[in-house]
């Protein structure tokens, strides 16, 4: 029996293994969905949203 090189026997393990299962999505919205309502609550904070008011602002009056 011929031997295999490392890159077909690498490929041949990545097909085998190529997607993931409906647990790890599940499991990733979830981190995803977690990750969004964190953010969002950091950006509509009042320091937060005073910071981004002021740069839009100051961006708005910028000289051209």
């Amino acid at each position: 029996m011929k031997r295999m090189s490392a890159w077909w026997r690498a490929r041949r393990a990545a097909r085998s293994d190529a997607g993931m299962t409906t647990s790890e999505y599940a499991m990733g919205t979830i981190a995803a969905a977690a990750f969004a309502t964190v953010l969002y609550k950091i950006v509509t904070s009042g320091g937060v949203s005073g910071a981004l008011e002021s740069v839009i602002g100051k961006a708005l009056d910028a000289p051209f």
